[in-house]
């Protein structure tokens, strides 16, 4: 038997991890840490430093390996990703049985949330039907937090809904219907340019939570331009770039009241 934890592990800031997250990642026999590519590598590094941090001398072992790309052969999104899924899926239950053949407890630190778009669970359902697994999750921080907390922001306004989607909807279908507050996950670049920006403001961060955070907010249609020139900036620097941003759009600029 695999007893596998999903450990949410916040947005990159090693002071995002709950005492949980720190028991959970300290009871596992091995941490699995994917890579992503060399241009990714900070990413496995942040994971090593991680664990560095919260784990003694006869804590569990490091596996690293790699993972498969998304075939871009593929056209359509939703088989890409599900061909993606299941060849990572492949990957895990091959690794997790080189690392534990007579059966263990194995980690993954996740990113954020496992709940929050994240494809972490998705696959531990597909390795749960090809192997005998038990399957822990333990909660972490998300990107939104990281970033409502760096800008000193609320989530929502006084009696307000929020929207949560990625740049390819909002890209695909525009502002979304009825919204006043969206948060844009997962955009390949300025997905906001698609919109109109009269009445709308914005909060974007990259790196949330990380040491290399860049914060800008203020008028999308003044700060815009500046936001595609750090993104631009900071990808040639670092090789990569996570960002996330929320957008805001006054009652009074759809036709409602402000409370």
């Amino acid at each position: 038997m695999i007893h596998l934890s999903l450990i949410g592990i916040g947005a990159g800031n090693p002071e995002h991890l709950s005492l949980q997250a720190i028991d959970a990642i300290g009871r596992c026999d091995v941490i699995l840490i994917p890579h992503k590519g060399a241009q990714k590598d900070d990413l496995a590094q942040a994971r090593r430093a991680i664990c560095a941090r919260v784990l003694d001398g006869d804590g569990p072992r490091l596996h690293e390996f790699a993972l498969p790309e998304r075939d871009p052969q593929i056209a359509d999104y939703t088989a890409r990703v599900t061909h993606w899924h299941d060849a990572i899926a492949r990957v895990w239950q091959r690794e997790i049985c080189a690392c534990l053949p007579q059966g263990g407890r194995v980690g993954f630190l996740v990113w954020g949330d496992p709940s929050l778009y994240d494809s972490t669970l998705r696959i531990a359902e597909r390795l749960q039907s090809v192997m005998a697994v038990t399957l822990q999750v333990i909660p972490g921080i998300t990107a939104i937090a990281a970033l409502t907390a760096g800008h000193a922001i609320a989530l929502n306004d006084v009696g307000g809904s929020v929207t949560i989607t990625t740049g390819r909807r909002l890209r695909a279908d525009g502002w979304p219907e009825g919204a006043q507050t969206v948060v844009v996950m997962l955009d390949q670049g300025g997905a906001f340019s698609a919109i109109a920006p009269q009445g709308i403001d914005i909060w974007w961060s990259a790196y949330a939570g990380m040491a290399q955070e860049i914060r800008l907010c203020g008028p999308l249609s003044q700060v815009g331009p500046r936001i595609l020139e750090a993104r631009a900036e900071a990808r040639a620097r670092h090789g990569w770039v996570m960002d996330i941003y929320l957008l805001r759009r006054e009652m009074t600029a759809q036709g409602g009241r402000t409370d």
